[in-house]
């Protein structure tokens, strides 16, 4: 058995949408270093236009922005990566969004705006990149990783209902579009993340010590923590893992 390109990503393409800050980012980066060319998504052009630009230090970086909450943003999306390559190795459905209101108040437009981005963004841009995906996968399997949350497995005292709900709904969509991708030979998994220090987790990010004493592993995660999961499953190391939602949260799912 030869184990020396296990986790090589090297020459392959990657789509990452919100990646521009946060858990996005670290997949990025991570990919960069095992050789994939790496292309980049937000909603906001400057943000991801400084990201791309900072990691191009590391590899192939292109931001390409948009807004992933439309269907017009995803096949701006498309038509922007189909510039650039013909077939697409890696994609990484990350963009969401959260919403928290009291559940007499909670608004119609926090749940339609987080259910869009978070749960249906991820099944049509991937439905409109799949003639993509398949033209990728020859040689190796195409994989599409769904960035989900321990708040679709698990339930915490914070009123986000619509990001819970979204959550929990991406991990069985995942499930789903598994079955009907894998006999083309693209693999669909996903990442459940617990505290990793970003924008939108902004207690882990702020509070760190403070989150760190809720955890069964006594610390929020690192960038290293989240590049190594997305690396497995993108990479020859992770091919076997098919519909299935890798937990990557030190232990607060269970532990709460």
């Amino acid at each position: 058995m030869d184990t020396s390109n296990l986790f090589s990503l090297k020459g392959r393409t990657a789509l990452i949408t919100g990646g521009s800050r946060g858990i996005g980012r670290m997949i990025a980066e991570g990919y960069l270093a095992q050789g994939a060319r790496v292309y980049i998504s937000a909603r906001k052009a400057d943000a991801c236009d400084q990201t791309a630009q900072e990691l191009s230090a590391l590899g192939h970086c292109v931001s390409l922005p948009a807004d992933v909450s439309t269907m017009e943003g995803v096949q701006a999306l498309v038509a922007a990566y189909a510039k650039h390559e013909d077939s697409l190795d890696i994609l990484v459905n990350n963009a969401g969004a959260a919403w928290g209101a009291p559940y007499e108040e909670f608004p119609e437009s926090g749940w339609d705006k987080v259910v869009d981005l978070n749960m249906k963004s991820p099944f049509f841009l991937t439905q409109a990149l799949t003639p993509m995906l398949k033209k990728a996968a020859t040689d190796h399997l195409a994989k599409v990783i769904q960035i989900a949350s321990i708040d679709g497995i698990s339930v915490n005292p914070w009123e986000t209902y619509s990001y819970a709900a979204s959550k929990a709904g991406l991990i069985h969509l995942t499930k789903r579009m598994a079955m009907h991708l894998a006999p083309h030979r693209i693999v669909v998994s996903a990442i459940a993340p617990g505290p990793f220090a970003s924008s939108m987790n902004k207690e882990a990010r702020d509070h760190g010590d403070e989150v760190a004493g809720r955890v069964p592993l006594g610390r929020v995660g690192t960038p290293e923590d989240m590049a190594g999961a997305a690396i497995f499953l993108a990479s020859r190391a992770g091919d076997y893992v098919v519909g299935s939602t890798l937990v990557v949260d030190g232990g607060c799912a269970w532990g709460r």
